[in-house]
């Protein structure tokens, strides 16, 4: 059976969410597709480079409405996502979306102080909210929920606990993950998925396999480049012998100074990449089978290191 999606919110509505640091306000910002979410965090983070330095404040809340005015105008269905716990931060939200008719609507994250406070111990130190500003921003909600939110020109005051959003949130995700994997009739990832899943969206646009490379043995290679900066990788699909999958990266031969060859380097996250391309390994780190094409020496210094650290590439993959 299909939830309802309560409240109905048209696609002219501007949501305005409110509450206290911590309460839970980006999780539910999140559900609707990024482009359609104005971040004071995100935008705080933009102009300063740190999410947490509250004297760029000022610089976000300039950029958060220029943005909105910019998507009021053209008729966006928009989230803000900030405490607007003071009717002061939503006087100028609410005139922006009634400029261009728009529905501005409240929507109310009331969770209870007390848990607002104890979400802080997990934020890092330049994140944490002091608890008396928390509890003032709790009582700043309460109060102008009293006053009465429509009042201020609210269409409608809505609260976090009566919304269905997870439906349309699994829905959003599940279209995306199938376009991830070339299984909506698009390009998609198609084979970069696991490039993707291993070593983050970010690497995808910088990767290109190599087709005829016989380098690793037979194994699939690739290459990440930007500009004259480049690394190596093989796809291996039986690192185990029970089949699964994972990469390894070129890196020199740590062993004969005289020796121009190469070895393979088990790589399960983005840190091994740059490590690998900075030279931070350390010999114990290098302990695949090392390949000295022009010596014709191999040499196999720790089999049983590297199952280690195949393992962990597993452990990665599976997720």
């Amino acid at each position: 059976m299909t939830a309802p999606y309560y409240p109905q919110m048209p696609e002219n509505s501007l949501v305005v969410l409110i509450g206290p640091a911590r309460a839970g306000k980006t999780t539910i910002a999140n559900t609707w597709p990024a482009s359609q979410v104005l971040s004071l965090d995100a935008l705080r983070e933009t102009v300063s480079d740190d999410a947490g330095d509250q004297d760029a404040t000022g610089d976000a809340v300039a950029a958060l409405h220029l943005l909105l005015e910019a998507r009021m105008r053209r008729r966006l269905f928009t989230v803000v996502d900030a405490t607007n716990v003071t009717e002061a931060a939503r006087r100028p939200l609410v005139a922006a979306a009634k400029r261009h008719n728009m529905l501005p609507i409240a929507l109310l994250v009331a969770t209870p102080g007390t848990v607002c406070v104890d979400r802080q111990g997990a934020r890092p130190a330049n994140r944490r909210v002091p608890e008396e500003v928390v509890i003032r921003q709790r009582k700043d909600m309460v109060d102008s929920q009293r006053r009465g939110l429509k009042a201020e020109g609210f269409t409608e005051v809505v609260y976090s606990e009566s919304l269905y959003r997870l439906l349309p949130f699994l829905e959003r995700l599940s279209g995306a993950r199938q376009a991830d994997l070339g299984l909506d009739g698009s390009d998609g990832l198609g084979d970069l998925n696991l490039v993707a899943r291993m070593f983050g969206e970010e690497i995808v646009p910088l990767w290109q396999w190599k087709p005829g490379s016989n380098v690793a043995g037979g194994d699939r290679v690739a290459e990440i480049r930007l500009g004259q900066m480049y690394l190596t990788l093989a796809l291996r699909t039986d690192v185990d012998g029970e089949g699964d999958v994972g990469f390894d990266v070129m890196v020199p031969c740590p062993h004969d100074d005289e020796c121009d060859g190469y070895a393979w380097v088990p790589a399960y996250s983005v840190t091994c990449l740059f490590r690998a391309l900075n030279g931070d390994l350390d010999d114990e780190d290098i302990v695949c089978t090392v390949h000295c094409p022009n010596t014709g020496d191999d040499q196999d210094d720790d089999p049983d290191g590297r199952a280690d650290l195949e393992e962990q590439a597993l452990e990665a993959i599976r997720g």
